[in-house]
Protein backbone atom coordinates (compact mmCIF):
# COMPACT_ATOMS: atom_id res chain seq x y z
CA UNK A 1 0.00 0.00 0.00
CA UNK A 2 1.05 3.70 0.35
CA UNK A 3 1.97 5.75 2.82
CA UNK A 4 0.18 8.48 4.34
CA UNK A 5 2.10 12.18 3.43
CA UNK A 6 0.85 15.36 4.87
CA UNK A 7 -0.10 18.09 2.43
CA UNK A 8 -0.17 15.07 -0.17
CA UNK A 9 -2.95 12.85 1.19
CA UNK A 10 -4.70 12.53 4.31
CA UNK A 11 -3.36 12.79 7.57
CA UNK A 12 -2.49 9.83 9.43
CA UNK A 13 -4.84 9.09 12.48
CA UNK A 14 -3.45 7.39 15.92
CA UNK A 15 -5.11 4.28 15.94
CA UNK A 16 -5.92 2.60 19.49
CA UNK A 17 -4.50 -0.29 19.64
CA UNK A 18 -5.48 -1.30 23.57
CA UNK A 19 -9.09 -1.93 23.50
CA UNK A 20 -10.58 -4.47 20.29
CA UNK A 21 -14.02 -5.00 19.50
CA UNK A 22 -15.97 -8.54 19.02
CA UNK A 23 -16.00 -7.67 15.60
CA UNK A 24 -12.07 -6.99 16.00
CA UNK A 25 -11.39 -11.03 17.00
CA UNK A 26 -14.21 -12.89 14.56
CA UNK A 27 -11.83 -10.60 11.82
CA UNK A 28 -8.66 -11.02 12.74
CA UNK A 29 -8.83 -14.39 14.51
CA UNK A 30 -8.94 -18.24 12.89
CA UNK A 31 -12.41 -19.18 15.23
CA UNK A 32 -13.87 -21.98 15.30
CA UNK A 33 -16.65 -21.43 12.28
CA UNK A 34 -12.92 -20.69 10.11
CA UNK A 35 -10.19 -23.24 11.44
CA UNK A 36 -12.17 -26.13 10.12
CA UNK A 37 -12.13 -25.49 6.75
CA UNK A 38 -9.38 -24.41 4.05
CA UNK A 39 -10.18 -22.27 0.72
CA UNK A 40 -9.29 -23.68 -2.28
CA UNK A 41 -11.26 -21.47 -5.37
CA UNK A 42 -13.60 -18.76 -5.26
CA UNK A 43 -15.90 -18.15 -8.14
CA UNK A 44 -17.04 -14.64 -7.70
CA UNK A 45 -19.64 -12.81 -10.44
CA UNK A 46 -20.48 -9.58 -9.97
CA UNK A 47 -22.58 -7.11 -11.76
CA UNK A 48 -22.03 -3.46 -11.05
CA UNK A 49 -24.10 -0.58 -11.53
CA UNK A 50 -22.44 2.88 -11.48
CA UNK A 51 -26.04 5.14 -11.95
CA UNK A 52 -27.16 3.92 -8.29
CA UNK A 53 -23.63 2.54 -6.73
CA UNK A 54 -25.16 -0.91 -6.35
CA UNK A 55 -23.93 -4.55 -6.64
CA UNK A 56 -25.69 -8.04 -6.86
CA UNK A 57 -23.80 -10.88 -7.43
CA UNK A 58 -22.77 -14.57 -6.15
CA UNK A 59 -19.42 -16.00 -5.18
CA UNK A 60 -18.94 -19.47 -5.38
CA UNK A 61 -16.38 -20.65 -2.21
CA UNK A 62 -14.83 -24.17 -3.03
CA UNK A 63 -13.16 -25.49 0.24
CA UNK A 64 -11.79 -28.54 1.58
CA UNK A 65 -12.64 -30.20 5.00
CA UNK A 66 -9.75 -30.05 7.33
CA UNK A 67 -11.86 -31.13 10.18
CA UNK A 68 -14.93 -33.92 10.40
CA UNK A 69 -18.23 -32.13 11.50
CA UNK A 70 -21.72 -33.29 11.85
CA UNK A 71 -24.81 -31.74 10.70
CA UNK A 72 -27.10 -28.85 12.27
CA UNK A 73 -26.31 -26.94 15.36
CA UNK A 74 -23.40 -25.13 16.79
CA UNK A 75 -19.79 -25.59 15.98
CA UNK A 76 -17.86 -27.43 19.00
CA UNK A 77 -15.34 -29.99 19.72
CA UNK A 78 -17.95 -32.39 18.10
CA UNK A 79 -17.29 -31.15 14.33
CA UNK A 80 -17.64 -28.38 12.63
CA UNK A 81 -21.15 -27.10 11.85
CA UNK A 82 -20.97 -23.51 11.46
CA UNK A 83 -19.57 -21.75 8.86
CA UNK A 84 -18.21 -18.00 9.03
CA UNK A 85 -18.69 -15.66 5.96
CA UNK A 86 -17.45 -12.56 5.88
CA UNK A 87 -19.49 -9.54 3.99
CA UNK A 88 -19.85 -5.68 5.78
CA UNK A 89 -23.28 -3.94 5.86
CA UNK A 90 -24.62 -2.45 4.02
CA UNK A 91 -24.77 -5.44 1.94
CA UNK A 92 -27.29 -7.80 2.35
CA UNK A 93 -26.98 -11.64 1.76
CA UNK A 94 -30.10 -13.51 -0.29
CA UNK A 95 -29.26 -16.48 0.00
CA UNK A 96 -26.89 -19.96 0.95
CA UNK A 97 -26.41 -22.76 -1.09
CA UNK A 98 -24.85 -26.03 -1.02
CA UNK A 99 -26.49 -29.07 -2.34
CA UNK A 100 -29.08 -27.08 -3.93
CA UNK A 101 -30.45 -26.63 -0.56
CA UNK A 102 -30.96 -22.89 0.95
CA UNK A 103 -28.95 -22.58 4.78
CA UNK A 104 -29.83 -21.28 7.60
CA UNK A 105 -27.54 -17.80 8.36
CA UNK A 106 -27.64 -15.53 11.40
CA UNK A 107 -25.59 -12.34 10.64
CA UNK A 108 -23.25 -10.97 13.45
CA UNK A 109 -21.94 -7.57 12.37
CA UNK A 110 -19.21 -8.14 9.64
CA UNK A 111 -20.18 -11.81 9.65
CA UNK A 112 -22.18 -14.53 8.43
CA UNK A 113 -22.42 -17.79 10.57
CA UNK A 114 -23.88 -20.53 8.40
CA UNK A 115 -25.72 -23.64 9.83
CA UNK A 116 -24.38 -26.67 7.50
CA UNK A 117 -27.06 -29.24 6.70
CA UNK A 118 -24.95 -31.96 5.62
CA UNK A 119 -22.28 -33.61 7.02
CA UNK A 120 -18.62 -32.48 6.35
CA UNK A 121 -16.25 -35.29 6.17
CA UNK A 122 -12.28 -34.46 7.05
CA UNK A 123 -10.66 -34.31 3.73
CA UNK A 124 -13.39 -33.84 1.42
CA UNK A 125 -14.35 -30.31 -1.22
CA UNK A 126 -17.23 -28.91 -0.91
CA UNK A 127 -18.69 -25.93 -2.52
CA UNK A 128 -21.14 -23.01 -1.05
CA UNK A 129 -22.85 -20.52 -2.98
CA UNK A 130 -23.07 -17.22 -1.26
CA UNK A 131 -25.73 -14.68 -3.34
CA UNK A 132 -26.00 -11.60 -2.43
CA UNK A 133 -26.49 -7.43 -3.17
CA UNK A 134 -26.29 -3.84 -1.91
CA UNK A 135 -24.56 -0.63 -1.99
CA UNK A 136 -21.33 -1.21 -0.54
CA UNK A 137 -19.67 1.41 1.27
CA UNK A 138 -18.20 4.08 -0.85
CA UNK A 139 -14.56 5.16 0.21
CA UNK A 140 -13.94 8.69 0.71
CA UNK A 141 -10.10 8.38 0.61
CA UNK A 142 -9.04 5.15 -1.13
CA UNK A 143 -7.05 3.50 -1.16
CA UNK A 144 -6.37 4.64 2.48
CA UNK A 145 -9.75 3.95 4.11
CA UNK A 146 -11.18 1.21 1.33
CA UNK A 147 -14.35 0.42 -0.73
CA UNK A 148 -15.63 1.54 -3.88
CA UNK A 149 -14.99 5.02 -5.50
CA UNK A 150 -17.32 6.06 -8.55
CA UNK A 151 -16.22 9.02 -10.06
CA UNK A 152 -16.53 10.77 -13.03
CA UNK A 153 -13.10 10.56 -15.39
CA UNK A 154 -12.28 14.08 -16.62
CA UNK A 155 -14.66 14.03 -20.05
CA UNK A 156 -18.01 12.64 -17.84
CA UNK A 157 -17.37 9.11 -17.97
CA UNK A 158 -18.29 6.81 -15.36
CA UNK A 159 -15.23 5.33 -13.78
CA UNK A 160 -15.17 2.70 -10.87
CA UNK A 161 -12.78 1.28 -8.90
CA UNK A 162 -12.00 -0.66 -5.55
CA UNK A 163 -9.45 -0.90 -2.99
CA UNK A 164 -9.82 -2.29 0.54
CA UNK A 165 -6.48 -3.39 2.35
CA UNK A 166 -7.03 -3.29 5.68
CA UNK A 167 -10.82 -2.61 5.61
CA UNK A 168 -10.87 -6.20 3.54
CA UNK A 169 -12.39 -7.34 0.71
CA UNK A 170 -15.64 -8.57 2.69
CA UNK A 171 -16.34 -5.00 1.95
CA UNK A 172 -17.68 -5.42 -1.21
CA UNK A 173 -17.67 -9.38 -1.87
CA UNK A 174 -18.76 -12.41 0.22
CA UNK A 175 -15.10 -14.05 1.59
CA UNK A 176 -13.40 -15.61 4.00
CA UNK A 177 -11.72 -12.64 4.84
CA UNK A 178 -8.89 -13.82 6.56
CA UNK A 179 -5.32 -13.01 5.52
CA UNK A 180 -3.66 -16.42 6.11
CA UNK A 181 -6.42 -18.63 3.60
CA UNK A 182 -6.00 -17.85 0.37
CA UNK A 183 -7.62 -19.30 -2.63
CA UNK A 184 -5.48 -21.23 -4.90
CA UNK A 185 -6.60 -19.85 -8.01
CA UNK A 186 -10.09 -17.40 -8.90
CA UNK A 187 -12.46 -16.53 -10.88
CA UNK A 188 -13.03 -13.26 -11.36
CA UNK A 189 -16.15 -12.13 -13.74
CA UNK A 190 -17.82 -8.90 -13.75
CA UNK A 191 -20.46 -7.07 -15.61
CA UNK A 192 -20.35 -3.51 -16.33
CA UNK A 193 -22.65 -0.93 -18.35
CA UNK A 194 -21.58 -0.56 -22.03
CA UNK A 195 -19.00 0.68 -23.42
CA UNK A 196 -17.28 0.53 -20.04
CA UNK A 197 -14.05 -1.95 -19.83
CA UNK A 198 -13.22 -4.20 -16.77
CA UNK A 199 -9.68 -4.96 -15.96
CA UNK A 200 -9.18 -7.55 -13.08
CA UNK A 201 -6.38 -9.99 -11.67
CA UNK A 202 -4.99 -12.35 -14.04
CA UNK A 203 -5.53 -13.05 -17.53
CA UNK A 204 -8.51 -11.70 -19.49
CA UNK A 205 -10.49 -15.33 -20.43
CA UNK A 206 -13.73 -14.36 -21.78
CA UNK A 207 -15.64 -10.87 -23.40
CA UNK A 208 -19.55 -11.63 -22.68
CA UNK A 209 -21.94 -8.93 -24.56
CA UNK A 210 -25.07 -9.34 -23.17
CA UNK A 211 -28.26 -7.92 -24.53
CA UNK A 212 -29.43 -5.48 -21.90
CA UNK A 213 -26.12 -3.17 -22.83
CA UNK A 214 -23.48 -4.25 -20.19
CA UNK A 215 -20.78 -6.38 -21.19
CA UNK A 216 -18.89 -9.44 -18.70
CA UNK A 217 -15.15 -9.71 -18.07
CA UNK A 218 -14.18 -12.60 -17.32
CA UNK A 219 -10.57 -12.58 -15.29
CA UNK A 220 -8.90 -15.73 -13.87
CA UNK A 221 -6.10 -15.48 -11.32
CA UNK A 222 -4.15 -19.17 -11.79
CA UNK A 223 -2.14 -18.60 -8.48
CA UNK A 224 -3.06 -17.83 -4.45
CA UNK A 225 -4.25 -14.73 -3.87
CA UNK A 226 -5.01 -12.70 -1.20
CA UNK A 227 -8.52 -11.40 -1.30
CA UNK A 228 -8.03 -7.88 -0.55
CA UNK A 229 -6.13 -7.70 -3.87
CA UNK A 230 -9.01 -9.02 -6.01
CA UNK A 231 -10.06 -6.06 -7.99
CA UNK A 232 -12.53 -4.13 -10.31
CA UNK A 233 -11.56 -1.62 -12.22
CA UNK A 234 -13.70 -0.33 -14.83
CA UNK A 235 -13.64 2.88 -17.65
CA UNK A 236 -13.05 3.66 -20.96
CA UNK A 237 -9.77 2.05 -21.41
CA UNK A 238 -7.48 1.20 -24.26
CA UNK A 239 -4.94 -1.63 -24.28
CA UNK A 240 -1.05 -1.77 -25.08
CA UNK A 241 1.75 -4.33 -24.17
CA UNK A 242 4.82 -5.42 -24.17
CA UNK A 243 7.06 -8.58 -23.23
CA UNK A 244 10.10 -9.39 -20.93
CA UNK A 245 12.59 -11.72 -21.15
CA UNK A 246 12.64 -12.15 -17.90
CA UNK A 247 14.35 -14.90 -15.43
CA UNK A 248 11.59 -17.14 -15.67
CA UNK A 249 11.15 -16.51 -18.82
CA UNK A 250 8.56 -14.35 -21.40
CA UNK A 251 6.56 -12.24 -18.98
CA UNK A 252 3.45 -9.82 -20.75
CA UNK A 253 3.35 -7.12 -19.43
CA UNK A 254 0.10 -5.22 -20.38
CA UNK A 255 -1.14 -1.64 -19.74
CA UNK A 256 -4.61 0.21 -19.35
CA UNK A 257 -4.62 3.51 -19.38
CA UNK A 258 -7.95 5.81 -20.01
CA UNK A 259 -7.89 6.59 -23.87
CA UNK A 260 -7.30 9.77 -23.50
CA UNK A 261 -3.91 9.42 -21.45
CA UNK A 262 -2.73 6.74 -23.79
CA UNK A 263 0.38 8.52 -25.38
CA UNK A 264 1.19 9.84 -21.91
CA UNK A 265 1.09 6.27 -20.21
CA UNK A 266 3.66 4.85 -22.90
CA UNK A 267 5.92 7.60 -22.22
CA UNK A 268 5.72 7.11 -18.76
CA UNK A 269 5.04 2.87 -18.35
CA UNK A 270 8.48 2.84 -19.78
CA UNK A 271 10.11 2.71 -16.43
CA UNK A 272 8.27 -0.93 -15.99
CA UNK A 273 10.78 -3.10 -17.86
CA UNK A 274 13.98 -1.64 -16.16
CA UNK A 275 12.42 -1.57 -12.88
CA UNK A 276 10.96 -5.32 -13.27
CA UNK A 277 15.00 -6.13 -14.14
CA UNK A 278 16.16 -4.57 -11.30
CA UNK A 279 13.57 -5.90 -8.91
CA UNK A 280 14.36 -9.74 -10.36
CA UNK A 281 18.03 -9.52 -9.99
CA UNK A 282 17.41 -8.48 -5.74
CA UNK A 283 14.37 -10.53 -5.30
CA UNK A 284 14.31 -13.33 -7.60
CA UNK A 285 11.81 -13.80 -10.65
CA UNK A 286 8.66 -12.22 -10.87
CA UNK A 287 6.21 -14.30 -8.80
CA UNK A 288 3.34 -13.94 -11.46
CA UNK A 289 4.45 -15.21 -14.42
CA UNK A 290 0.81 -17.12 -15.11
CA UNK A 291 -0.68 -14.33 -14.21
CA UNK A 292 1.44 -11.60 -16.08
CA UNK A 293 2.02 -8.02 -15.21
CA UNK A 294 -0.41 -5.55 -15.27
CA UNK A 295 -0.67 -1.41 -14.65
CA UNK A 296 -4.32 0.09 -14.59
CA UNK A 297 -5.06 3.63 -14.63
CA UNK A 298 -7.12 4.63 -11.20
CA UNK A 299 -9.10 7.36 -9.82
CA UNK A 300 -7.16 6.98 -6.99
CA UNK A 301 -3.13 7.28 -5.68
CA UNK A 302 -2.53 3.54 -6.63
CA UNK A 303 -2.48 -0.45 -4.78
CA UNK A 304 -0.40 -3.40 -5.11
CA UNK A 305 -3.22 -5.65 -6.56
CA UNK A 306 -1.63 -8.66 -7.40
CA UNK A 307 -1.28 -9.53 -11.54
CA UNK A 308 -3.33 -5.88 -11.89
CA UNK A 309 -1.57 -3.07 -10.19
CA UNK A 310 -3.86 -0.04 -9.41
CA UNK A 311 -1.99 3.54 -10.89
CA UNK A 312 -2.97 6.82 -10.05
CA UNK A 313 0.08 8.96 -9.80
CA UNK A 314 -0.48 11.47 -12.42
CA UNK A 315 2.18 10.20 -14.74
CA UNK A 316 4.35 12.00 -12.47
CA UNK A 317 8.07 10.88 -11.05
CA UNK A 318 8.41 11.04 -7.33
CA UNK A 319 5.33 10.87 -5.25
CA UNK A 320 2.51 12.75 -6.81
CA UNK A 321 5.56 15.25 -7.74
CA UNK A 322 7.54 15.31 -4.75
CA UNK A 323 10.70 13.47 -3.85
CA UNK A 324 9.85 11.32 -0.09
CA UNK A 325 13.51 11.09 0.45
CA UNK A 326 14.36 15.11 0.20
CA UNK A 327 17.00 14.42 -1.68
CA UNK A 328 16.10 14.94 -5.13
CA UNK A 329 16.59 11.06 -6.06
CA UNK A 330 13.13 10.49 -5.45
CA UNK A 331 12.14 12.11 -8.48
CA UNK A 332 14.05 10.21 -10.98
CA UNK A 333 11.05 7.40 -10.88
CA UNK A 334 7.48 7.12 -10.54
CA UNK A 335 6.88 6.18 -6.66
CA UNK A 336 4.09 4.18 -7.84
CA UNK A 337 5.28 2.24 -10.29
CA UNK A 338 8.10 1.17 -8.04
CA UNK A 339 6.78 0.56 -4.76
CA UNK A 340 3.34 -1.00 -5.76
CA UNK A 341 5.29 -3.55 -7.80
CA UNK A 342 8.17 -4.18 -5.11
CA UNK A 343 4.52 -5.45 -3.36
CA UNK A 344 3.84 -8.23 -6.20
CA UNK A 345 7.53 -9.76 -4.34
CA UNK A 346 6.98 -8.09 -0.70
CA UNK A 347 2.95 -8.40 -0.06
CA UNK A 348 1.83 -10.57 -2.65
CA UNK A 349 4.36 -13.49 -3.03
CA UNK A 350 5.73 -13.19 0.59
CA UNK A 351 2.33 -12.85 2.42
CA UNK A 352 1.44 -11.99 6.65
CA UNK A 353 -0.61 -14.17 8.34
CA UNK A 354 -1.97 -11.27 10.37
CA UNK A 355 -1.88 -7.13 9.37
CA UNK A 356 0.14 -6.81 12.62
CA UNK A 357 3.29 -8.02 10.67
CA UNK A 358 1.93 -5.54 7.62
CA UNK A 359 6.18 -4.50 8.00
CA UNK A 360 6.44 -7.70 5.75
CA UNK A 361 5.15 -6.12 3.24
CA UNK A 362 5.86 -2.26 3.44
CA UNK A 363 9.05 -2.07 5.13
CA UNK A 364 10.39 -4.16 2.22
CA UNK A 365 8.35 -2.02 -0.39
CA UNK A 366 9.82 0.92 1.34
CA UNK A 367 13.55 -0.78 0.69
CA UNK A 368 12.71 -1.74 -2.47
CA UNK A 369 12.16 2.15 -3.34
CA UNK A 370 16.21 2.12 -2.54
CA UNK A 371 16.90 -0.86 -4.06
CA UNK A 372 16.05 0.87 -7.52
CA UNK A 373 17.29 3.93 -6.90
CA UNK A 374 20.64 2.21 -6.74
CA UNK A 375 19.88 -0.20 -9.55
CA UNK A 376 19.86 3.09 -11.77
CA UNK A 377 22.24 5.15 -10.20
CA UNK A 378 24.80 3.57 -7.97
CA UNK A 379 25.05 2.23 -4.30
CA UNK A 380 25.72 5.87 -2.97
CA UNK A 381 22.48 6.87 -4.62
CA UNK A 382 20.38 3.77 -2.96
CA UNK A 383 21.67 4.80 0.52
CA UNK A 384 21.18 8.36 0.32
CA UNK A 385 17.58 7.90 -0.57
CA UNK A 386 16.86 5.57 2.37
CA UNK A 387 18.43 7.58 4.62
CA UNK A 388 16.81 10.60 3.29
CA UNK A 389 13.52 9.12 4.03
CA UNK A 390 14.44 8.90 7.50
CA UNK A 391 12.81 12.50 7.39
CA UNK A 392 9.33 10.87 7.59
CA UNK A 393 9.77 8.85 10.45
CA UNK A 394 7.55 9.87 13.49
CA UNK A 395 7.92 7.23 15.92
CA UNK A 396 4.57 7.50 17.00
CA UNK A 397 3.54 3.97 18.34
CA UNK A 398 5.27 0.16 17.42
CA UNK A 399 5.04 -0.77 13.91
CA UNK A 400 3.75 -3.96 15.75
CA UNK A 401 0.29 -3.84 17.34
CA UNK A 402 -1.84 -6.46 18.97
CA UNK A 403 -2.06 -9.59 16.77
CA UNK A 404 -5.19 -11.24 16.15
CA UNK A 405 -7.80 -8.61 16.10
CA UNK A 406 -6.75 -7.12 12.49
CA UNK A 407 -4.71 -4.47 14.02
CA UNK A 408 -2.03 -1.90 12.17
CA UNK A 409 0.77 -0.42 13.58
CA UNK A 410 2.43 2.75 12.85
CA UNK A 411 3.36 3.84 9.29
CA UNK A 412 7.03 3.90 10.63
CA UNK A 413 6.65 0.44 9.25
CA UNK A 414 7.45 2.38 6.02
CA UNK A 415 10.33 4.29 6.15
CA UNK A 416 11.29 3.14 9.29
CA UNK A 417 11.18 -0.40 8.57
CA UNK A 418 12.81 0.21 5.47
CA UNK A 419 15.69 1.92 7.72
CA UNK A 420 16.29 -0.96 9.75
CA UNK A 421 16.60 -3.38 6.31
CA UNK A 422 19.53 -1.00 5.01
CA UNK A 423 21.07 -1.25 8.80
CA UNK A 424 21.11 -4.91 8.33
CA UNK A 425 22.27 -4.86 5.18
CA UNK A 426 25.21 -2.18 6.70
CA UNK A 427 25.31 -4.82 9.60
CA UNK A 428 26.24 -7.94 7.50
CA UNK A 429 28.54 -5.81 5.12
CA UNK A 430 28.12 -8.18 2.44
CA UNK A 431 25.92 -7.65 -0.60
CA UNK A 432 26.12 -10.78 -2.11
CA UNK A 433 25.13 -12.64 0.95
CA UNK A 434 22.26 -9.93 1.49
CA UNK A 435 20.81 -10.62 -2.23
CA UNK A 436 20.86 -13.57 -1.74
CA UNK A 437 18.87 -13.86 1.44
CA UNK A 438 16.91 -11.53 -0.38
CA UNK A 439 16.33 -13.76 -2.91
CA UNK A 440 16.08 -16.84 -0.49
CA UNK A 441 13.06 -15.26 0.91
CA UNK A 442 11.35 -15.23 -2.32
CA UNK A 443 12.12 -18.83 -2.93
CA UNK A 444 11.46 -20.26 0.32
CA UNK A 445 8.06 -18.28 1.16
CA UNK A 446 7.10 -18.39 -2.48
CA UNK A 447 3.17 -17.66 -2.66
CA UNK A 448 2.71 -18.61 1.02
CA UNK A 449 1.51 -17.13 4.02
CA UNK A 450 3.96 -16.06 6.63
CA UNK A 451 4.44 -14.72 10.20
CA UNK A 452 7.08 -11.58 10.91
CA UNK A 453 8.99 -14.16 13.05
CA UNK A 454 9.67 -16.74 10.29
CA UNK A 455 11.07 -13.53 7.79
CA UNK A 456 13.14 -12.68 11.26
CA UNK A 457 14.49 -16.13 11.99
CA UNK A 458 15.23 -16.88 8.20
CA UNK A 459 17.28 -13.22 7.65
CA UNK A 460 19.15 -14.18 11.22
CA UNK A 461 20.39 -17.77 9.77
CA UNK A 462 21.49 -16.30 6.37
CA UNK A 463 23.31 -13.54 8.13
CA UNK A 464 24.81 -15.83 10.43
CA UNK A 465 23.98 -13.53 13.11
CA UNK A 466 21.53 -13.30 15.35
CA UNK A 467 19.79 -10.53 14.83
CA UNK A 468 16.51 -11.44 17.05
CA UNK A 469 17.54 -7.90 18.98
CA UNK A 470 17.39 -5.38 16.19
CA UNK A 471 14.04 -6.56 15.27
CA UNK A 472 12.55 -6.40 17.94
CA UNK A 473 14.31 -2.25 18.39
CA UNK A 474 13.21 -1.69 15.73
CA UNK A 475 9.57 -3.27 15.28
CA UNK A 476 8.12 -3.18 18.70
CA UNK A 477 9.75 0.32 20.40
CA UNK A 478 9.52 3.64 19.25
CA UNK A 479 13.47 3.90 20.72
CA UNK A 480 16.27 4.50 18.19
CA UNK A 481 18.87 3.34 19.47
CA UNK A 482 21.74 5.56 21.11
CA UNK A 483 25.94 5.41 20.56
CA UNK A 484 27.16 7.21 23.75
CA UNK A 485 30.99 7.64 23.83
CA UNK A 486 33.60 9.24 25.09
CA UNK A 487 37.49 9.84 25.12
CA UNK A 488 39.88 9.98 27.72
CA UNK A 489 43.93 9.95 27.20
CA UNK A 490 43.73 7.37 24.88
CA UNK A 491 40.60 5.37 26.17
CA UNK A 492 37.53 5.12 24.27
CA UNK A 493 34.35 4.27 26.18
CA UNK A 494 31.16 3.39 24.36
CA UNK A 495 27.94 1.88 24.12
CA UNK A 496 24.52 1.46 23.64
CA UNK A 497 21.53 3.02 25.48
CA UNK A 498 17.64 3.80 24.51
CA UNK A 499 17.99 0.03 23.82
CA UNK A 500 15.89 -3.03 24.61
CA UNK A 501 17.78 -4.99 27.10
CA UNK A 502 20.28 -7.01 25.87
CA UNK A 503 20.74 -5.15 22.74
CA UNK A 504 23.63 -5.88 21.01
CA UNK A 505 23.96 -4.95 16.94
CA UNK A 506 27.32 -4.63 15.95
CA UNK A 507 28.00 -0.80 14.39
CA UNK A 508 30.86 0.59 12.01
CA UNK A 509 32.75 3.79 13.19
CA UNK A 510 34.61 5.88 11.23
CA UNK A 511 37.70 6.70 13.87
CA UNK A 512 39.97 9.95 12.41
CA UNK A 513 43.88 8.87 12.05
CA UNK A 514 42.59 5.14 13.02
CA UNK A 515 40.16 4.61 9.64
CA UNK A 516 36.67 2.55 9.88
CA UNK A 517 36.16 0.03 12.83
CA UNK A 518 33.60 -2.75 13.78
CA UNK A 519 32.63 -2.27 17.28
CA UNK A 520 30.29 -4.34 19.52
CA UNK A 521 28.87 -2.05 22.06
CA UNK A 522 26.33 -3.72 24.45
CA UNK A 523 24.63 -1.74 27.55
CA UNK A 524 27.74 -1.86 29.66
CA UNK A 525 30.85 0.19 28.91
CA UNK A 526 33.58 -1.32 26.85
CA UNK A 527 36.72 0.38 25.95
CA UNK A 528 39.02 0.59 22.41
CA UNK A 529 42.98 1.67 22.76
CA UNK A 530 43.03 4.82 20.35
CA UNK A 531 46.31 6.45 19.57
CA UNK A 532 44.97 9.07 17.11
CA UNK A 533 44.49 12.74 18.71
CA UNK A 534 41.52 13.63 16.76
CA UNK A 535 39.69 9.99 18.11
CA UNK A 536 36.92 12.07 19.90
CA UNK A 537 35.77 13.18 16.33
CA UNK A 538 35.06 9.87 15.69
CA UNK A 539 31.59 9.32 13.53
CA UNK A 540 28.87 6.78 13.00
CA UNK A 541 28.40 4.84 9.60
CA UNK A 542 25.23 7.08 8.63
CA UNK A 543 24.36 3.81 7.24
CA UNK A 544 23.25 2.02 10.31
CA UNK A 545 20.14 3.86 11.55
CA UNK A 546 21.09 5.12 15.23
CA UNK A 547 22.27 8.20 16.87
CA UNK A 548 25.51 9.00 18.46
CA UNK A 549 26.02 11.57 21.11
CA UNK A 550 29.54 12.43 22.88
CA UNK A 551 30.18 12.56 26.50
CA UNK A 552 32.08 15.17 28.21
Amino acid sequence: MIPLVAGLAIVALAQDTTTFTRADTLRGSNGPARAWWDVRFYDLHVRVNPADSSVTGWNGITYRVLQPGGAGGAGGAGGAREMQIDLQPPLVVDSIVQDRRKLVHRRDGNAFFVTLRARQRAGETRTIKVWYHGKPRVGKRLPWDGGFTFPLDSLGHSWIATANEGLGASVWWPTKDYLPDEPDSQRIAITVPDPMVDVSNGRLRSTTHNRDGTTTYEWFVTSPINTYNVTINAGQYVHFGDTLDGEAGRLTLDFWPLAYHADTARRQFQQVTPMLRCFEHWFGPYPWYADGYKLIETPHLGMEHQSGIAYGNHFLNGYLGRDLSRTGLGLQWDFIIVHESAHEWWGNNISARDRADMWVHESFANYAEGIYTECRLGKSAGAAYMIGARAGIRNDRPIIPAFGVNAQGSGDMYPKGGNMLHTIRAIIDDDAKWRDILRGLNQSFRHQTVTGRQVQEYISRGAGIDLSKVFEQYLTTTKIPEFEYRVESETLSYRWTNVVSGFDMPVRVNIPGLGTRVLGPTESWQTLLVTSPRAAELSVDENFYVTARALP
